[in-house]
């Protein structure tokens, strides 16, 4: 018998050395189902939870940490520590940093304060209040509503790569706005710069240049630039610039200066210009429903007349010049349909029967006396007018856009 009796004895040393190694780092108070009733900094393990929670719980006096285990809610925290489940926004307002009070996740440490509780806590009570038809329920995955990231229709690297055009020339445009020529660069062997090389401007101190000023490298892509419907040539619309770089003053002279790309989308050479550089506004996009085919053309009907780096087509994303400016009252974050005409068929669906195709398979030109109609492409939002052209970004495409596809509001 005493022989059993030892054995039993040392049975239990483990079991009371596993209890004591489980207590929470720093030698806070024990953590058990009741909750930690804390003197000191109770440090919070690392675990899997939705919210930023303290990593360390220091409650106050008349205060408790919860340390949240699987199946537990504020409901019940509520019930346990205040008396009444009805009282656990208390709790939630004693935690903050839980953005949701519907979800607490296994770990998480929770303030609870028994004192503020609606009847005095009797011992052995049950650990929930909630009525039965309340308590079994599971949480509703399906409407968890998660966040969703706003789609900019214009952002920053928009605007580093974004084609405009400029009336009537660009050498006028570029003295109106100050700009400043590339003279020359740093790595002589590269034809086209990118991030982290360095140029060289062709002003200083003298034309009012400060170490720190930021600038866009942008360069003259076409010259007297006609409307693609003036084949005839009589009336040049302007010169076409894109912008390709970021760059930033980082030694100043007298007539000279030096500078550094910062970000660049495109390749940069010498004899590009750095135009005074404007924070642009990123603007958040809504999309229109009203997309159906045949689209409803409304007076003024715009034509796309360039399509960013002269490309034949176009998609969700690329930039692109119109020619409809702020003398027909568009303006920044217009949202405008685009459409194609495309004949119909005898039985009257889209179809390009009888058409003329190019080499790519689209419509050159409809066949005399067929009916047309106006098939839906996609949308575009306005990121910079002009007096007569804008400049926009394609937001949706349903097949590839063109240099003289329409575009309405």
């Amino acid at each position: 018998m005493g022989q059993r009796k030892r054995l039993c004895a040392l049975a239990v040393i483990p079991f009371l050395a596993g209890s004591l190694w489980a207590q929470p780092a720093g030698g806070a108070a024990a953590q058990d189902s009741q909750g930690t009733a804390a003197t000191q900094t109770i440090k919070v393990a690392a675990h899997s939870s939705r919210w930023d929670y303290p990593t360390e719980a220091s409650p106050a006096s008349g205060q408790q940490v919860h340390f949240v285990e699987k199946g537990d809610t504020l409901w019940d925290l509520g019930a346990k520590y205040l008396g009444n489940p009805f009282a656990w926004p208390q709790i939630w307002e004693l935690n903050k940093w839980v953005k949701d009070p519907h979800w607490i996740y296994p770990g998480d440490p929770i303030l609870v304060e028994p004192s503020r509780g609606a009847v005095p806590q009797q011992q052995g009570q049950q650990q929930s209040l909630a009525p039965r038809e309340v308590a079994d329920l599971q949480p509703d995955l399906r409407r968890v509503v998660k966040p969703t990231q706003e789609e900019y229709g214009y952002a920053f690297q928009d605007f580093v790569q974004m084609p405009y055009l400029v009336s009537p020339t660009a050498e006028a445009y570029f003295k109106q706005v100050g700009a400043i020529r590339v003279v020359g660069q740093e790595d002589k062997t590269k034809a086209m710069l990118g991030d982290g090389d360095t140029v060289y401007l062709g002003a200083g101190s003298s034309q009012g240049v400060k170490v720190g000023d930021r600038l866009v490298l942008t360069k003259i892509v076409a010259r007297k630039f006609y409307h693609p419907d003036d084949t005839r040539r009589r009336t040049v619309l302007g010169d076409i610039l894109e912008q390709g770089a970021l760059v930033r003053v980082t030694t100043v002279y007298p007539d000279q200066s030096v500078a550094l790309i910062e970000r660049s989308l495109d390749g940069i050479d010498a004899g590009s210009f750095a135009v005074p550089y404007m924070e642009p506004p990123n603007i958040v996009s809504s999309v229109r429903r009203d997309i159906a085919s045949p689209v409803a053309v409304r007076q003024p009907v715009l034509k796309i007349i360039y399509i960013r780096m002269n490309k034949m087509v176009a998609a969700g994303g690329d930039l692109v010049i119109i020619d409809g400016g702020s003398s027909q009252g568009f303006k920044v974050g217009d949202i405008l349909l685009s459409a194609r005409p495309v004949p119909l068929d005898a039985s009257g669906s889209e179809a390009a029967q009888g058409a003329k195709t190019d080499i790519y398979g689209n419509i050159a030109a409809p066949r005399p006396g067929v009916p047309m109609t106006n098939y839906y492409l996609g949308q575009v939002m306005v990121i910079r007018t002009g007096e007569r052209t804008s400049t926009c970004r394609i937001l949706r495409s349903i097949a590839e856009f063109e240099v003289g596809d329409l575009l309405t509001r």
